[in-house]
């Protein structure tokens, strides 16, 4: 039986409980997404547990909306950049010789470019929508998880069952998905979290900056950047997103430390 320490039970709680909130949105929010229920910037009241923000929206249920919008596109982004980061360096690492320097230093140029600016950019010419947004972030972050997924890959392909699927006969398409991947498991999903992390501060980030969830919808980012006047005024309409992403964040990454600290060393062999 696995034994799950405090901390990382806590994190787990939190986490199911954000994932809960965002599956369930429409059934769980008080209000719509961008029903005007009050006046501007309202107290907390029971009416409007978390106030109203800087049009009269219900806070509390435009928060559940926005988190349902940041974790979906987070996720979304995530696998996008996991499934291309990974299968790119399996295959570089599998492939060996020009190959892997090809890939390798093509995505050395892409990490060369600072990615905030590199997304600005890209989003200052094309439409932003969210396919458009899960699709720059996936392929931008999956840089990162190339070079992870190759590192480890490399160690990996120097086995001796991976020597003896080559003389097996074995296609590429087999000693990534058969002999690698599942030996390269466990260090992919420590960093995913991590990853999962980068993707929630860098489509707030974006939202923020204008260039992200566009209004009338709603996400983290974009809910401080309509209420970050109000601070001024010693509203708090703009904090209460910024508590929510800072608990997210430290959730998942105490969860991802604990699947980290189980992943001392890699298999010696698929077991």
């Amino acid at each position: 039986m696995i034994r799950i320490p405090p901390a990382a039970l806590i994190g787990l709680f939190f986490t199911l409980l954000f994932f809960f909130c965002a599956i369930f949105a429409p059934f769980i929010a008080p209000y719509g997404m961008a029903e005007v229920v009050g006046d501007v910037w309202e107290e907390p009241s029971s009416e409007f547990l978390l106030g109203t923000d800087s049009i009269g929206r219900d806070l509390l249920s435009r928060m559940i909306y926005g988190g349902r919008t940041t974790i979906f596109i987070a996720t979304a982004a995530t696998i996008l950049s996991f499934v291309t980061g990974a299968t790119l360096g399996f295959f570089a690492a599998v492939s060996g010789g020009w190959v892997d320097q090809a890939l390798s230093r093509f995505i050395d140029l892409i990490m060369s470019i600072p990615s905030l600016i590199f997304a600005l950019v890209v989003l200052s010419v094309m439409p932003t929508t969210i396919l458009t947004l899960i699709v720059l972030m996936g392929l931008l972050d999956s840089t990162r998880v190339f070079r992870l997924a190759r590192a480890v890959a490399v160690d990996i392909t120097v086995m001796d069952y991976v020597e003896a699927a080559r003389l097996r006969g074995e296609k590429i398409g087999w000693i990534i998905f058969r002999e690698t991947l599942p030996n390269a498991l466990s260090p992919l999903v420590a960093e995913m979290g991590l990853r999962f992390i980068f993707m929630v501060l860098f489509v707030s980030t974006l939202s923020f900056l204008g260039l992200g969830v566009q209004p009338p919808q709603a996400d983290w980012g974009g809910i401080v950047k309509e209420n970050k006047e109000g601070i001024n005024y010693g509203i708090q309409a703009a904090l209460y997103p910024a508590y929510a992403i800072a608990a997210l964040c430290i959730s998942i990454n105490l969860v991802a430390d604990w699947i980290l600290g189980r992943t001392t060393s890699l298999k010696g062999g698929r077991g």
